[in-house]
């Protein structure tokens, strides 16, 4: 049986670490990313480099896009799809929203490419590590062909349904939970600064209580030692939340958490953290 072929756009951070986890189950990777030098390292590991994505995607039984946002996984569609071989699949894993995913699914239709909506849970680590969470809708058809990637890439799969734009959907309801609990830890470790108290006795007192967590543990900890290299960026979340209060208002509610969770982390890049992990939300406050 021929090894399949995947083509991974776009390695940065977590493109990066999905290419790796495919590489080490053994597929055929080639890699691109619009700053050639953020691809080279991975020619180390085995992935071909392309040099464009047209030259990425001909041959790519699956072509996995890790793009910034929607605009430039439009961007991209509108270069490699014309060039996809008959058969391919192209796997859409950024948080694009709402517009995005109908925006991408829309395209790849119009060109007559099968097409998934699949963001993925996780950041830096579980993406090097093959542990991330794949959210995934769209053609049930189309499943078998993609599982041996996404069980490379992922410790699970959620198919959410039939309709892609179904996953996105929960991608912005799992991260409006994750960018409010990182904005609450930041604001609790400041607000102890603040008060004159060791930072470490809040993650002592929620150590093992119901309230605790090791989200809690693993963030609160990077504050107290000032470790920013990013797993998930300051600005990226910034990116989602805007997403995220486009759905809420969308669905009617309101609008005030978000509100609050995005002006941290939009003070935070303003103070110079936009590039730093997430836990740099803490300069919000």
């Amino acid at each position: 049986m021929a090894v399949m072929r995947i083509a991974v756009l776009g390695t940065g951070a977590m493109g990066a670490g999905m290419a790796q986890s495919l590489l080490r189950e053994g597929f055929d990777v080639v890699v691109w990313n619009r700053t050639a030098e953020r691809a080279e390292p991975l020619s180390d590991d085995g992935a071909e480099v392309a040099h464009d994505p047209v030259e990425a995607v001909t041959d790519a039984d699956v072509v996995v896009a890790m793009l910034f946002d929607a605009a430039a996984t439009l961007d991209v569609m509108a270069t490699v799809l014309p060039a996809m071989k008959d058969g391919a699949v192209f796997v859409q894993c950024a948080t694009v929203g709402l517009d995005g995913a109908e925006r991408t699914a829309a395209v790849a239709a119009e060109q007559g490419v099968a097409f998934l909506d699949c963001p993925v849970l996780g950041t830096k680590a579980p993406a090097e590590q093959g542990k991330l969470v794949v959210l995934a809708s769209g053609d049930p058809a189309l499943r078998e062909r993609v599982q041996p990637a996404f069980d490379a890439m992922a410790a699970k799969t959620i198919w959410v349904g039939e309709q892609p734009g179904s996953a996105s959907k929960l991608k912005l309801v799992c991260n409006a939970w994750i960018a409010s609990l990182a904005a609450a830890v930041g604001q609790s470790l400041a607000l102890a600064k603040g008060l004159g108290l060791d930072q470490k006795l809040m993650l002592d007192a929620f150590d093992g209580a119901a309230a605790g967590s090791p989200y809690l543990q693993a963030k609160g900890t990077a504050i107290i030692e000032s470790s920013y290299a990013p797993q998930f960026s300051v600005n990226g979340v910034r990116k989602d939340t805007g997403l995220i209060r486009d759905a809420i208002a969308g669905a009617g509610l309101s609008t005030a958490l978000v509100d609050g969770v995005r002006a941290a982390f939009d003070a935070a890049s303003e103070a110079g953290h936009g590039g730093d992990d997430m836990a740099a939300v803490y300069f919000g406050f």
